[in-house]
């Protein structure tokens, strides 16, 4: 009697595919429903994983949309440290697919919730995005003026993209009981502070998620029909939970989630496809050379990686000089660097920008 799986390929079988296969050798692991082409405007989002995503693509030469790019006069390192030349706008670290469907209804009805500015030492903060003025803004007012520049120039990036990647990071986030909005970082850990009557824990479970990109992405085909979207998971686990499990079956359960969402989400549609960055990185092979020793920040080599294979089904552009497409703001803040706090971390180039790292701040200074 002949055996369905007589005729599946080696990709198809652990031994061939992974065990006995030379480790690192990602032959068939990825095969793209669509392609990006050296023309296509492309948007980036996500989690901290996704910076890496775009510093790639942006120095191979594909055409990275910035509709909110630095002032010419900010030095590099500087504009890294005041979000921008991040993402394609400067919206910081998108965590969950709620915050994302609420950044789409924002700037589809132009709302601004004063209610999301957050103050620390008389500085005042926007709570959507908080890590974006390291020190602050120096009045209420200058948070939503900004912040309804900010959604002008999102809605512009989600109407005129061709192709947008966004990275699943977290199921878990904070929201405000009264308003229902979602954070992405807790109350009081960048600024704010934290009220156990206003503010809950949210642990989104996969029909939340699911219902939360299809909405998102029903209102995105709505502004623009013909966009394409590939999304990854990232594999950087969380740095703490606030649910009652351990760090890590809090991770696992974390990543289960978001990868059955994305799964679902590209077996749905066929402009929707799925890289597995996640797989790469958290696969049996690449627990010494993907991360590094604190085993939760995917190393250089591991980001590599990753972004090679992507290559592969997407090659780069011939560009002699890699590409970035900057949309200009008709009216640009031009706004000075600020000196930056004392025992703040200097970012590189290579380094992700995270809320949640500043999390282990809060971590006992003994392991149980």
């Amino acid at each position: 009697m002949p055996s369905p799986y007589e005729d599946r390929p080696p990709r198809s079988f652990w031994r061939s595919a992974v065990s006995e296969a030379q480790p690192g050798a990602f032959d068939g692991l990825y095969r793209r429903k669509f392609e990006i082409g050296a023309e296509d405007r492309v948007a980036t989002a996500g989690s901290c994983f996704a910076q890496h995503v775009a510093r790639y693509m942006r120095k191979s030469g594909f055409r990275i949309l910035d509709v909110e790019p630095a002032p010419a006069a900010l030095p590099a390192q500087a504009a890294r440290e005041f979000g921008y030349g991040i993402y394609s706008a400067r919206y910081g670290n998108i965590y969950t697919a709620r915050q994302l469907l609420q950044l789409m209804r924002d700037a589809q009805d132009g709302v601004v919730d004063p209610s999301c500015v957050w103050t620390r030492e008389g500085r005042f903060y926007d709570a959507l995005r908080p890590n974006i003025e390291p020190n602050g803004f120096e009045s209420e007012a200058e948070v939503l003026a900004l912040r309804r520049d900010h959604l002008e120039k999102v809605r512009e990036l989600f109407a005129t993209m061709d192709v947008f990647i966004f990275t699943f990071g977290l199921t878990e986030a904070w929201a405000d009981r009264e308003t229902g909005r979602v954070f992405p970082t807790a109350p009081g850990t960048i600024a704010g502070s934290y009220d156990p009557a206003r503010h809950e824990f949210r642990n989104f479970t996969f029909k939340e998620v699911l219902k939360d990109f299809h909405v998102f992405h029903k209102l995105l085909r709505r502004l623009n029909p013909d966009v394409r979207t590939l999304l990854t998971v990232s594999p950087v686990p969380l740095t703490a939970t606030a649910s009652d499990d351990h760090v890590l079956v809090a991770t696992m359960y974390s990543k289960a989630v978001l990868r059955a969402v994305a799964g679902q989400l590209a077996a749905e549609d066929a402009k929707i496809d799925y890289f597995p960055s996640y797989e790469i990185v958290a696969n049996p092979w690449a627990r010494e050379s993907a991360y590094e020793p604190n085993l939760r920040s995917v190393s250089e080599s591991g980001v590599a990686t990753v972004m090679g294979v992507f290559f592969q089904a997407h090659p780069p552009p011939q560009a002699a000089e890699p590409a970035r497409v900057q949309v200009d703001p008709a009216d640009r803040h031009e706004r000075k660097p600020m000196k930056r706090e004392k025992g703040r971390d200097q970012k590189d180039d290579e380094e992700a920008v995270c809320e949640d790292v500043l999390l282990e701040a809060f971590a006992p200074d003994k392991v149980a």
